[in-house]
């Protein structure tokens, strides 16, 4: 269905109004806090969530609580979000610039004090992460839902310390690692070689542009990564991208907590996924998803689920080659 001439009127009424233009503007490039909002418009944050809340209630963004927080990202309905489009368009060229800009401080510093965090805490990186849950319960289900391989090329995004790859890569005749943190590639090379693999090729890399080639990996690993983005949905989409016909991703992360000492103690932007949220980025992005497991939670009460998907056999690259 089309939006009725009283819905398209109150979208461009909530829509028609400077600061809102500038928001939709700035959520169309990732999904923002009102925290953030309202330092890069420089407005009270009374007054930028007043703004937010006239626009989700005309369902041009959707609002998500994450702990103590809330988050807004533009509507995933697709005639809302041709209408935004359109008017997005044809805003002057300059429009918001000066807001970018500051949004590009905003990215800057948060990634500043995640490499700073990750340089740091490399070298007790296995240790700390398996503070809050059992690896060996999480590594045994993982092991389970991947499968005895053999595999063909393993790709594990965020690396980290090589763990994913020590764990799979002597079931692979190729095995790739990528990292942003140069401490943690070091790191992760000194287990490989521990390990005595030698087909894995270790490099520094953006989980979201890997310069991969779409459709170049059976099994496609994002362990512990998502919970530090601030743009997970579009690290999903990138690592699908690689998934070849008849190939696996795997994503393991934290279901939704209320540790919120979390985001200051370690760096993470969100407090865990519900499955419908993973389900349906794996779904957009073209594979198809089995059920969830979910490893027995420790004492903690933390959960780990581990979320599988499959590109179709018969499906076609195309779509995934053109966002390369």
């Amino acid at each position: 269905m089309s939006l009725t001439a009283d819905q398209t009127v109150e979208a461009l009424r909530a829509a028609g109004e400077p600061t809102r233009l500038r928001i939709l503007s700035l959520l169309a490039g990732e999904e923002l806090s009102v925290m953030e909002m309202s330092r890069i418009l420089d407005q009270s944050q009374p007054r930028v969530s007043r703004h937010l809340k006239l626009m989700t209630d005309a369902g041009l963004i959707e609002r998500f609580p994450d702990g103590a927080r809330v988050y807004y990202r533009l509507s995933h309905d697709a005639h809302a979000r041709r209408l935004i489009d359109t008017v997005l368009d044809i805003l002057a060229d300059d429009a918001g610039e000066a807001d970018h800009r500051r949004l590009d401080e905003v990215r800057k510093d948060r990634e500043q004090a995640a490499e700073s965090y990750f340089e740091q805490i490399a070298p007790q990186w296995d240790r700390l992460r398996s503070l809050y849950v059992s690896e060996a319960a999480v590594e045994a289900a993982l092991e389970k839902a991947v499968g005895p391989g053999p595999f063909k090329r393993v790709v594990d995004l965020g690396t980290g310390s090589g763990r994913m790859l020590t764990l799979f890569g002597k079931k692979a005749k190729m095995s790739v690692g990528l990292d942003l943190s140069q401490n943690m590639l070091n790191i992760a090379r000194a287990n490989v070689s521990k390990a005595g693999l030698n087909k894995v090729e270790l490099r520094h890399g953006d989980i979201f542009a890997t310069r991969l080639p779409a459709g170049s990996a059976d099994l496609v690993i994002v362990h512990q990564v998502l919970h530090y983005l601030a743009d997970p949905f579009a690290a999903v989409a990138e690592a699908a991208r690689l998934v070849c016909p008849g190939g696996r991703l795997v994503i393991v992360d934290f279901a939704p907590h209320d540790f919120e000492h979390m985001r200051e103690a370690h760096q993470h932007r969100r407090l865990g996924f519900a499955d419908h949220e993973i389900n349906g980025w794996l779904t957009d992005s073209g594979l198809t998803p089995s059920p969830p497991i979910a490893p027995p939670p420790d004492n903690e009460g933390l959960t780990v689920t581990i979320w599988t998907a499959e590109r179709p056999v018969n499906a076609s690259l195309a779509q995934a080659r053109k966002t390369a």
